[in-house]
């Protein structure tokens, strides 16, 4: 599979003639060209930063071959498009462009007290690459790539050390960096590296750059 990184926490995976995207949302900028070339998009959870409504819901009104998928609190908004849109939750497989996509967790990681949680779940992708939207939820599953996030209000270093360690992937790649700046992400990726917290080393792949998965 080919893993194009765009802004946050928005990648898209590519193989054979298959093309899906997981959470363009408001800090990707070219969201919209790559939601156009997309089969099929998934979306985590609601917050804007992953989920784009307006451009969702444009594009589906303009290719009514797309097809979307999210938790309840997501993709219900468009219940007059059944046939395009699909509510889907952990124990949930996919298959869709030429890609089987297994749906785990349940709940956003924890922000504060005062700010209630909702609903988010990850996708593990042909069982080797793992995107957990905004939480550290281990799935039951062998990973081979996980998708780390690095920053949010959410996030914390201990904390992400200790989920790499629990999930055990055999490659770590950066999402979700929009609030680090270049020191920041490379501050991080020395903590999350073998000789520290890790096993593993965090990639850092620049935006618009396409790896192999």
């Amino acid at each position: 599979m080919q893993l194009t990184k765009h802004a946050h926490a928005c990648v898209t995976v590519a193989k054979d003639d298959g093309r899906i995207i997981i959470d363009p949302g408001a800090f990707t900028p070219d969201a919209a060209q790559a939601v156009a070339a997309a089969d099929a998009v998934f979306i985590t959870h609601e917050h804007f930063d992953h989920f784009d409504e307006e451009l969702i819901s444009r594009s589906l009104e303009a290719r009514p071959g797309l097809r979307v998928y999210g938790p309840a609190s997501v993709v219900e908004r468009w219940s007059a498009r059944r046939g395009q849109v699909t509510v889907v939750a952990a124990g949930d497989n996919v298959s869709v462009a030429g890609f089987d996509v297994a749906v785990f967790g349940d709940l956003h990681a924890v922000i504060h007290r005062g700010i209630p949680r909702v609903a988010n779940v990850g996708y593990l992708v042909d069982v080797r690459l793992y995107h957990p939207g905004d939480a550290y939820h281990v799935p039951d599953a062998p990973v081979d790539t996980l998708l780390l996030p690095t920053s949010g209000p959410w996030t914390k270093l201990g904390e992400a050390a200790d989920y790499v360690g629990e999930v055990a992937p055999n490659h770590l790649i950066q999402i979700h960096e929009a609030m680090l700046g270049p020191i920041g992400q490379q501050s991080t990726a020395r903590f999350l590296s073998p000789g520290m917290l890790t096993e593993v080393p965090l990639a850092i792949v620049p935006i618009g750059e396409t790896v192999t998965v």
